[in-house]
């Protein structure tokens, strides 16, 4: 028989894992780096989180100990998720990656610190 802890530890690892699939799937299915960018980043941070916070539950639940280093990779994958992922999408404009000839607003446009345009 499952506990309450069993359960959650579970709900919050499946939870993560669904984030991280969709992460994948947008990955493999939009159309430029920026979206692809902003996919797995999102869907990749939460789905992180989740599986280590089912992880800390499980060791905090079973053997009464608080994983410092599960909270320290939460707190390190918070922090240099999102910028690491900003520094690459920068540069990917500054070399000059096309934007989706759908994107609707270009907001770094009047900076004039695009590269050149790559051909695809």
């Amino acid at each position: 028989m499952l506990s309450l802890i069993d359960l959650i530890v579970s709900g919050l690892i499946v939870v993560g894992v669904v984030f991280t699939f969709f992460g994948t799937v947008g990955l493999l299915r939009f159309p430029d780096i920026y979206t692809r960018m902003h996919a797995v980043t999102k869907s990749s941070t939460l789905g992180i989180m989740c599986i280590l916070l089912g992880c800390m539950t499980y060791f905090m639940a079973e053997h009464g100990v608080v994983s410092v280093k599960l909270l320290l990779g939460i707190v390190f994958l918070f922090l240099t998720a999102p910028v690491g992922a900003h520094m690459i999408s920068r540069a990917a404009y500054r070399t000059g990656v096309p934007l989706w000839e759908h994107s609707v607003q270009d907001d770094l446009a009047d900076d004039g610190k695009r590269g050149p345009r790559l051909t695809e």
